[in-house]
Formats: structure tokens, sequence, C-alpha cells
């Protein structure tokens, strides 16, 4: 096997080893300097208001000092009146005057310090409002599907586990940079940022509920140490990776991969069949989309179908799994059809809601 040096997830992981995490996907909110501003707008607002209220009605009011307020003397009384600091110089003493401070001006109080104190507690309640966000999601996460790597290679998967119907709740992303976790949480993806060669980062993926793993990292050698350390930790989940070299296949099968995809010599094949015919090249990246064009998806035998042959079904079949042997059309041990058979089959793809607006 060639190891041609460390990997981009090795060289990050001193780096990120402290601070991998969970990030959960989090709405859209304002820039704190934007919330802050806001905020201060508003509290001054509120003491325009109060300051406008106690000058139409400042003559029910008594200052110890002059017995006269004036508008400085409104703004004074708004003041400390808002910031509850009350030092008593100036106080109303008219009925109205009173009345006014009961119905409108102790409201302005208690709103003017909801503004001000909101953001101290929105900061102080951010952490524990998380861990609960966090703590309910480890609960309820269950049969989840894991991408290791979120380069080209896992986004195509990604999207293609999303057009056959996965929920983006049912997917997590682990990635060793956090540029591209916030990448992931825009998306909607949860993410957990760290090394996926190490136990503990995968165990934050809550890896040993998983019931697939998929295995997109840029090198070879971290998918034959993350194969084995998700093996290790799982024995049941179905692991699928993707390989550059050819050579080293075998070895990610041996680390305990289900399925490997040689990347470079898959996408080898497809040009040099486009070069041969390139409608049959058109042909096979249609099948390659999800989600347009033609399908190859993998479905169970119903029970019209048993004991048909395999040129009986509807759709066109292209193999037939029958418990661990994979059968082609053409085998004559195919036919006729079981009921615990599955057929892998190309069947055309119905459009997507948005595709048939646009169309």
């Amino acid at each position: 096997m060639k190891l041609p040096g460390q990997d981009a997830m090795a060289r990050h992981a001193d780096e990120h080893l402290v601070t991998s995490r969970v990030k959960l996907p989090r709405r859209i909110v304002d820039r704190p300097l934007r919330q802050v501003s806001k905020r201060l707008l508003m509290a001054l607002g509120v003491l325009a208001t109060t300051v406008f209220i106690v000058w139409i009605d400042r003559t029910g009011y008594h200052d110890n000092s002059d017995a006269s307020v004036d508008f400085l003397d409104s703004v004074y009384y708004a003041t400390v009146t808002l910031s509850t600091t009350g030092y008593g110089d100036i106080v109303p003493y008219s009925d109205a005057a009173r009345l006014i401070n009961v119905v409108l001006v102790t409201p302005l109080r208690v709103l003017f310090l909801i503004i001000l104190v909101g953001t101290t507690l929105e900061v102080l309640t951010e952490r524990t409002r998380e861990e609960w966000r966090l703590n309910r999601w480890r609960s309820n996460l269950r049969d989840h599907t894991i991408i290791v790597g979120f380069g080209t290679k896992g986004r195509s998967a990604v999207q293609t586990l999303c057009a056959t119907g996965l929920k983006k709740d049912q997917i997590v992303i682990v990635d060793p940079s956090a540029k591209v976790i916030e990448a992931a949480n825009a998306d909607g993806f949860v993410g957990v940022m760290g090394d996926a060669t190490r136990s503990d980062v995968l165990l934050r993926a809550e890896l040993q509920r998983a019931r697939q793993v998929v295995i997109a990292t840029q090198r070879d050698d971290t998918a034959v140490l993350v194969a084995l350390t998700a093996r290790q930790l799982n024995r049941g989940a179905k692991i699928v990776a993707a390989v550059r070299e050819e050579e080293n296949a075998p070895l990610l099968r041996q680390s305990g991969a289900d399925a490997v995809i040689t990347s470079a010599s898959a996408a080898g094949r497809l040009l040099g069949l486009s070069v041969l015919s390139p409608v049959a090249g058109t042909v096979m990246e249609d099948l390659i989309q999800q989600g347009s064009g033609l399908d190859l998806i993998e479905r169970p035998v119903i029970k019209a179908e048993v004991g048909r042959s395999v040129r009986e079904t509807d759709d066109l079949v292209v193999s037939v799994l029958r418990g661990h042997r994979l059968l082609g059309y053409d085998d004559p041990s195919a036919s006729p059809l079981q009921l615990t058979d599955r057929l892998i089959t190309i069947v055309r793809a119905d459009p997507s809601p948005e595709q048939s607006k646009s169309d």
C-alpha cells in the first residue's frame, strides 16, 4: 500500500484534538453587533418615550431643589427611574402623575431592563440551550449515516442519499476542517469536527448506533485507518469507502469495508467508454446521477413477481441478489424469482417537485 506522507486529517489532528466537537445546524440569526445595535436603539426609544411622558406631565412632579421640573430634570428622572436607581429628589406628587407612573412608566422600566439584560441572559443561557439540543439529538439518533470527509466525493454521496429519501437529520458529517463543518451546518447537517481515525471523534458521531458509514477521505491510508476504527466500534454497520489506487482496494476490504469504490479507475473507465461510444458514456453518466433520467436501484421482489422469470418483470432487471449470491440477469438459476430475492433494476427516475415546477 502507498503511504505518501501524512494525510490532511492527520495534519490537522493536533490542531483539532482539543476543539473537536459536535456542531448542530442552527438557524440563521443576525450578527452580534447588529443584535446589540437593535437592542440599544430599542432602549433609547424606551428612554425617549419616558422622557416625553414626564415632560408632558411635568406639573405633577416636584423637584426638591427648585420645586420645578424642566426638560433636563425630565431626562434625569427618566434615566434614574428606568435604571431603578430612584434617588427620590424628583417625585410625582399629583394623582395623575402617580397614575401615569403606575400605568406607563413602570411597564417601560420593566421593558428597559429586559432589553438591556436580555443580551447578557442570552449569552448565559446559550450554552445550556446548546447542551440541551445536543443531548436531545443524541437520544433520538438511531440507524443514521456517517459521512467521513465532506469534499467532492462526500458531497456527491450525500446528494445521492438525500435524493433517495434519506432525511438530513439522519446524516452526520465528520471532517477535520472547521470551515467544512460550518458549510455542512449551513446545508442543514450535523457536523463533528475532528480526525476520523480517532475513536473518540467517531464516538461523538454516535458510530456505535450508526447503520452505515461512507468513507470519502482524500488519501487511501486515511481511509484504511478510518475503516479499521469504524469496524472496531461497530461490527454490524455497512461501511462503503472510496480509494484512489486500485491496488489499495483489497487492503481496505480487509480493514472492514463492505464495498470499495476505486474513484480513479472508475473515472478512467468512464472516459475510455466515452471515447469508444459517447452515447454509452452518456448512459453510464445518467445512471450515476441520482434522481434524473435513469436510476439504478435495489428493491425487493413483490408477490406478483414470485415464480416468474427475470424477463417477465415490469422493470429492467440487471442482477438478482439471493442471499449472499449476486446472480446476473442471464444466469439460469436467477429464475424463477423468490420472495426473499432482491432485484437490481434500471428504472426511470421520478422528477423532483422542483424540477416539475421548472418544467
